[in-house]
């Protein structure tokens, strides 16, 4: 199991999500604290800017972006559409 914390602005951004996706996002962040690899969350390493970070699917649109604090914790940072590749 790993450990998770929450940044601000991901916290903010969680909050204003319509209640539908915000439970979606929830089950996810569970699942990925007790199964990190699990192949429904389509967890991947980015590149470019973010290439110090990795990011999991809620759904088709929407992704967690998030670090490894350390190999048993992670930082959730951001919860935003495929524009926060940009």
């Amino acid at each position: 199991m790993i450990t998770i914390s929450y940044s601000s602005k991901f916290l903010r951004q969680l909050k204003k999500l319509e209640p539908a996706l915000k439970d979606e996002a929830k089950i996810r962040i569970n699942l990925f604290k007790s199964q990190i690899s699990h192949s429904t969350l389509k967890v991947h390493k980015l590149h470019g800017k973010l290439d110090d970070c990795w990011a999991f699917s809620i759904n088709y649109k929407y992704r967690i972006v998030f670090e490894y604090v350390s190999e048993n914790e992670a930082n959730l940072l951001v919860i935003d559409d495929h524009d926060i590749y940009k």
